[in-house]
């Protein structure tokens, strides 16, 4: 019988996991990977388990799921799984199962990669679909360049793994990643004044601003709030307990590039991403500017480094200026960081503060 779920904490994986895998829970002896996108488990009792992993369009309806589970029970052995980057993986134990599967999925359109020295399925927020507040569509971004990058995903040709995320504001889902897209806002937002009153909580508003440029005001004979403009640093933290303070715009909301950003320290400690080209017009549906900047530094990392340099490592070994002159990407005063108004004012501890 299936664990009664809790209120906290994950589901019990158990009750989904292909016998084999829950059998051989922790007790793997090694694994390889045969073929692009394709892993090859032993364990050490000497069972054999091979993992097809596949891309998605992210955003699936249900006769695209239906369908894939479809091939799970025709062509695998009825268990997948989906990774966090909204792939999904098939697992089977007959070794002659595995073509067919890969070659059932790419007919269907679902390419068979990402596994590996590839460039990994794209982690991104939710955008229009589904976010409130958003300043771009994420999910529509990765669409347009996963289509650029498709045969990066299905060959395993970089030097090491690289890993993409896209965003679609800076303050709720700002994406840690070798190479990321987040949209920035350029302009102070604009106040509906005859909306505050009713709709927003002011000392809420004023509270959330991380750098105080938020405070009460009289406008019109109505409770409101105006902005500093001095101090506002165009962030959209006001937006979301506030909506008539409107900072998306279609021409001064722009998308950027940032790079080197690692959390795992395998092979070099964690690294923070930096701004390497900002203004890139946010420009539906298929954003050729942002997918230039990307796929030019793709180029360049993937012909001048080493094997199993991350983009981090290998932006440290070869330095900012040589990236920039072999990436062509312009540098100007917007890339040096000389803002010091976060050691003051921002949370910079690992308290939790409310």
């Amino acid at each position: 019988m299936p664990n009664m779920p809790i209120e906290s904490g994950v589901p019990d994986p158990f009750q989904y996991m292909h016998p084999t895998l829950a059998k051989n829970f922790g007790a793997w002896d090694y694994h390889d990977r045969p073929r692009p996108g394709v892993l090859h488990h032993v364990a050490k009792s000497g069972d054999e388990v091979w993992t097809v992993r596949a891309g998605t369009q992210r955003q699936m309806d249900l006769y695209t799921i239906r369908k894939l589970c479809d091939i799970a029970d025709e062509q695998g052995e009825g268990f997948v799984r989906f990774t966090i980057r909204s792939n999904i993986e098939f697992m089977v134990t007959d070794s002659t199962k595995v073509d067919t599967l890969v070659t059932k999925l790419q007919d269907e359109g679902f390419p068979v990669g990402g596994t590996g020295n590839s460039v990994s399925m794209v982690a991104h927020t939710q955008g229009w679909l589904h976010c409130d507040i958003p300043g771009t569509d994420a999910s529509g971004v990765v669409k347009a360049l996963m289509d650029e990058l498709h045969e990066e995903f299905v060959r395993e040709d970089m030097p090491n793994r690289v890993h993409l995320t896209t965003s679609c504001c800076q303050i709720n889902c700002g994406g840690q990643g070798d190479i990321a897209i987040n949209i920035q806002h350029t302009k102070p937002p604009k106040i509906n004044h005859d909306l505050v009153a009713n709709v927003c909580e002011r000392p809420t508003v004023v509270a959330r601003c991380p750098v105080a440029a938020i405070r009460p005001a009289l406008v019109n004979g109505k409770p409101s709030l105006e902005v500093d403009e001095k101090k506002c640093i165009c962030c959209g933290a006001c937006y979301p307990p506030c909506p008539p303070m409107q900072i998306n715009d279609p021409e001064h909301s722009k998308l950027a590039v940032w790079v080197g950003g690692n959390h795992s320290n395998a092979r070099s400690k964690p690294s923070f991403q930096k701004l390497v080209a900002a203004g890139i017009p946010n420009n539906p549906p298929r954003w050729p500017e942002a997918a230039g900047v990307v796929k030019k530094i793709l180029k360049v990392y993937k012909e001048d480094a080493r094997e199993w340099e991350r983009m981090n490592d290998w932006i440290e070994r070869v330095g900012w200026p040589r990236f920039f002159e072999l990436t062509e990407l312009p540098f100007t005063k917007f890339h040096i960081d000389n803002w010091r108004g976060a050691r003051r004012s921002l949370n910079a501890s690992t308290h939790i503060r409310f």
